[in-house]
């Protein structure tokens, strides 16, 4: 397995192949997708220790949504149990995965405590307990700084759990590899994640402008909020489902002679 370089305009394709997919299968996606929500919000729910498992089992459910989009490219159906993918496979896989989730709940509540620093813990109790958005919270300039930090330190987090769970699960790389691999994969395709990413953001800002213009042509405001709710689900699974192909086309399988002479080695950078 060695990674793959890829051309800025492959994000718009990533983007259109998650549009695709979806819609080849979209009631198994849709149902998939909101069992997936469903899994890490019960799991939140844990007294003291709730946002920790979700956090964890975060690399797996998201396993589970690129193992269901591999299904859909088949033509198949994707079943429910294949969001637990990750904790099928083995001992060791199983094993490799649930450490893969303990580091990025640990790395991702290292930022909340970070973060807490600079505004009393407020951003990280709204996000990770959740809470009322009040506009005097939000002009806070403590809470706007937290929130910029939080982005910035996430980024190179998200960079390196992107493709690890795939990693685990599909190429067998230890936790601490796939995360270097990961980073790796995304730096170096940084072009096609940037493209991806605004082409993202470009979809739901039209969908959302599209809503509130609807609503004021029908002059009723509540439309918005009924109509809001269920198109973000449906969007977000489209962007769930377009995760796979962003790891499908970073890396490529090494040839035969290439395994032979390396047979011991999971994967290579070039």
């Amino acid at each position: 397995m060695k990674l793959h370089i890829v051309p800025p305009r492959t994000g718009i394709t990533w983007v259109k192949l998650g549009f695709k997919t979806f819609l080849q299968q979209p009631l198994a996606m849709s149902g998939l997708f909101f069992m997936f929500m469903a899994l890490l919000s019960i799991a939140s729910l844990l007294p003291f220790i709730g946002a920790a498992v979700a956090l964890a089992l975060l690399p797996a459910a998201t396993l589970g949504l690129m193992a269901a989009t591999q299904e859909a490219t088949k033509g198949k159906f994707p079943m429910p149990s294949i969001l637990i993918s990750a904790f099928r496979a083995g001992k060791q896989r199983l094993k490799d995965m649930l450490i893969l989730g303990a580091l990025y709940a640990a790395g991702f509540l290292a930022i909340m405590a970070v973060v807490s620093l600079i505004d009393g813990g407020q951003f990280a109790k709204l996000y990770l307990v959740g809470g009322k958005i009040t506009e005097e919270l939000v002009l806070q300039t403590n809470f706007q700084v937290a929130m910029w930090v939080t982005l910035a330190l996430y980024l190179p987090l998200s960079l390196m759990f992107w493709h690890a769970p795939a990693l685990v699960h599909w190429h067998g790389m230890s936790p601490v590899k796939s995360l270097f691999f990961s980073f790796m994969a995304c730096y170096k395709n940084l072009g096609a994640f940037t493209v991806y990413g605004f082409t993202w953001m470009g979809i739901f800002m039209l969908s959302v402008l599209a809503i509130t213009v609807l609503a004021a042509l029908l002059g009723s405001p509540a439309f918005a909020g009924v109509a809001m709710f269920p198109i973000a689900l449906v969007m977000f699974a489209m962007f769930f489902t377009s995760i796979y192909f962003t790891f499908r086309d970073s890396f490529e399988q090494a040839s035969n002679d290439e395994l032979a002479a390396n047979p011991s080695t999971p994967g290579d950078t070039s």
